[in-house]
């Protein structure tokens, strides 16, 4: 039975997963099992199955997939953060997640999520990344405490460049976050929270955000004002500008109806604003004006937000959450190697879904 699923589930992989593994130098030292299909199956069962890396390398032996120490296991984790990451580059491109290349920036997406280690008394961390785009490279990674000065989201925990563009989701959505990357040199596209956020228009004057928006009446409309963000004492200010789509009438009812259910969790009362909020994308953008439209603007924030939804999938699909206390590149290689079992796992559920009865291809049997 474990041979006839492993042959299905190798159908899933990429069909270059053999040779990433020689080009990416994943099977360089190894004097024994050397084999690609041997070591991403004794991988997947300490990423996949979630067992410590002890009991991963006991029952690889008894399974003869390889015979090994539980340090040297670790090892081969590291040498293989290249391949794992190769592998969920490959599945992302079967999205459909192709993102045109431009030569004139530098784009980064940054994101941040919680993890717990494993046990009742466990610690909560904050793990903060930044992701290079096109290539889905990790190009940051922070651990950090949940609690206490300094470990919230926010962009003083990246390092930035000049000419950096960055896009990142409403919990970065600080006037002086705002400043900071500006002063980094870097530009920024934020989707907007408007309980944090002080906008003022042309005239340094609050900016009618919640008057202005309601004009948007047709679904997909979209439409843009020059800005003001300033800082605490309003002595200085970083011009942007507010880009705004309506979203679709499902997609109201949808956000509505999770308003609705999260206040009734929290026995808290929706105020009429966050309800009339929730019927836009709101996005605040130093992005060149002359080189970005609004349009441009929001479709870029869309990429985002895609993949943002593979993280989140992350926490449901592949356990992400026991981050084991090694050191940066294990924890990389360990984080690839998750989202590897998380898009594998949905690229198998879409097939499941879509095709019936057996919900997958025939695979044609080797003699």
């Amino acid at each position: 039975m474990m041979r006839e699923d492993w042959d299905l589930l190798r159908t899933f992989f990429p069909n270059d997963w053999k040779s990433l593994a020689v080009d990416t130098n994943a099977l360089k030292g190894l004097r024994k099992d050397k084999s690609e299909e041997k070591l991403l199956r004794t991988l997947l069962i300490h990423l996949g199955c979630g067992y410590s890396l002890r009991e991963t390398v006991v029952r690889a032996k008894r399974a003869n997939l390889a015979d090994l120490s539980d340090v040297a296991l670790l090892k081969r984790l590291k040498k293989s953060k290249e391949w794992l990451y190769k592998l969920c580059l490959s599945l992302f491109r079967e999205r459909g997640l192709q993102i045109n290349k431009r030569n004139n920036f530098h784009l980064r997406l940054f994101d941040a999520t919680t993890v717990k280690e494993p046990g009742k008394t466990g610690s909560l961390w904050r793990i903060h990344y930044s992701i290079e785009v096109p290539s889905l490279s990790c190009d940051f990674f922070k651990l950090t405490g949940t609690e206490g000065e300094g470990t919230g989201e926010s962009f003083r925990q990246f390092p930035m460049k000049k000419d950096d563009y960055i896009i990142a989701d409403r919990g970065y959505c600080t006037g002086q976050g705002i400043h900071h990357a500006t002063r980094k040199g870097a530009y920024l596209s934020v989707r907007v929270n408007s309980q944090s956020l002080r906008i003022f228009g042309e005239e340094k004057k609050p900016f009618p955000l919640l008057k202005e928006i309601q004009y948007l009446k047709r679904p997909l409309a979209i439409k843009s004002w020059n800005v003001f963000i300033p800082n605490v004492d309003n002595t200085e200010y970083v011009k942007g500008s507010l880009c705004i789509i309506r979203k679709t009438e499902e997609a109201i009812k949808i956000a509505h109806k999770k308003l609705k259910r999260h206040a009734s969790k929290k026995g808290i009362e929706l105020k009429p604003e966050t309800l009339i909020y929730a019927k836009y994308v709101i996005v605040f953008t130093t992005f060149p004006e002359n080189q970005f439209t609004a349009f441009d603007i929001l479709e870029w924030y869309r990429v985002r937000w895609q993949i943002e939804l593979v993280f989140k999938r992350f926490k449901q699909i592949a356990q992400f959450g026991h981050l084991p206390k090694y050191d940066d590149d294990s924890s990389k290689a360990w984080l690839y190697g998750k989202l590897f079992v998380a898009l594998l796992t949905e690229k198998l559920i879409d097939f499941a879904t879509s095709f019936s009865p057996w919900g997958y291809f025939i695979v044609k049997q080797e003699d």
